[in-house]
């Protein structure tokens, strides 16, 4: 298919999802989030004829724009910045000019929140891909093993964003014994203190009223690898067969990229879904603070250790080896913990000399400090 060929179907898509959408309404774009807040801060551009209106998909330097007039294809050459995050999302508010042909978007307003990754390229670069998100909905399949240290990565680049998260169990008619399914989602809770644990099955419909009510207002984007029922499960808010849909492999449970482009979508009991591709790589992206939240019992214990700076690894007075010993914390916890923290820190430095040299210099403190506590407890029984 051709690049017009496609983007001629993708705005018919689009064009065929807001149809039944009444669009002649003092505020038109409501159903899609917008506020008074929102027309505050397009103030500027309504003074200069712009028109506001929501990005419902991005590609090739392209994007559909649902205005109150419909949907409007729009070019992104005005808003291509070199810096990455700050290119045009789906889910940012646009300033479109309608006037001509092309026609342009001219603006994004400021964005209230962003879900942000690291690519896997070597410069490290930051890739958003979803802007102004209330919910961010973690798909996981249970016709795989759980990988709870995936779904904490997910977590805390959710967290970050500034959206509040949501697990999502899916195929969950595949785990048929209640007492084996409760077990699962107890590990998942664990793994995701202060998030809500839904389990869902598509197939018999399980579940999916609770989550069409919990994510019926505001936008949520759909974030998932691939197989994990992503693209089913967002036919079911939706409501209709809207997104194609690929079995996975048996072996391993793992899916093709159904969904190859991010897709703003209406949902009939309210609100918008945004619906990504299959993640297979989910790098952390200055996400220190999301980090922080997943693992908010240890941050706790941090707290009471007997040092500020503690690396939680044989320092005197930790109180978080100190919740290890005795069994409170478990040990996966903390090495998925350790290992977040230093991924962040290595994407972090990347972009900042700075700080690139102030952990170098840490580095080189605490490795002479645990050189000496070697020196001074060889043959002491020291903790191994």
């Amino acid at each position: 298919m051709n690049s017009s060929t496609s983007s001629t179907s993708s705005t018919s898509s689009a064009s065929s999802v807001f149809q039944h959408t009444s669009l002649s309404l003092p505020h038109a774009l409501a159903p899609l989030g917008w506020d008074d807040a929102w027309e505050a801060e397009f103030t500027p551009y309504a003074e200069q004829g712009l028109v506001p209106g929501r990005v419902v998909r991005v590609d090739r330097g392209q994007c559909d724009v649902m205005t109150a007039d419909g949907i409007v294809r729009a070019d992104t050459a005005f808003v291509t910045p070199h810096d990455p995050l700050r290119v045009i999302c789906t889910g940012d508010w646009a300033a479109v000019e309608t006037v001509g042909n092309p026609r342009y978007v001219k603006a994004y307003l400021p964005r209230r929140t962003a879900f942000v990754r690291s690519t896997s390229s070597q410069r490290s670069e930051g890739q958003i891909l979803a802007a102004n998100v209330d919910h961010a909905i973690i798909a996981v399949s249970l016709a795989v093993e759980l990988d709870l240290g995936r779904i904490e990565r997910f977590l805390a680049l959710a967290w970050e964003s500034g959206a509040q998260p949501l697990v999502v169990l899916t195929k969950a008619d595949l785990v048929p014994d209640p007492a084996t399914l409760g077990h699962l989602v107890q590990d998942v809770e664990a793994a995701a203190p202060g998030v809500q644990v839904l389990t869902v099955s598509s197939l018999n419909g399980e579940g999916t009223d609770i989550l069409a009510a919990v994510v019926s207002g505001g936008t949520s984007v759909l974030l998932g690898v691939s197989g994990a029922g992503k693209s089913t499960l967002a036919n079911t808010l939706l409501g209709a067969d809207i997104m194609e849909v690929q079995a996975a492999r048996d072996v391993d449970g793992k899916g093709r990229h159904t969904t190859t482009t991010r897709n703003l979508l209406l949902m009939p009991g309210g609100g918008v879904l945004i619906d990504t591709p299959g993640l297979r790589g989910v790098g952390l992206w200055d996400a220190e603070t999301g980090v922080g939240q997943v693992f908010s019992e240890i941050e706790e214990y941090a707290q009471r250790c007997r040092f500020h700076d503690c690396a939680h690894v044989a320092e005197p007075g930790c109180a978080v080896l100190a919740a290890l010993d005795a069994g409170e914390l478990p040990e996966r916890r903390l090495e998925s913990y350790r290992k977040l923290l230093r991924e962040n820190q290595r994407i972090v430095a990347k972009t900042d000399a700075r700080l690139r040299s102030e952990i170098r210099r840490d580095w080189r403190l605490k490795s002479a400090e645990g050189r000496a506590n070697y020196a001074a407890k060889r043959g002491g029984g020291g903790r191994g």
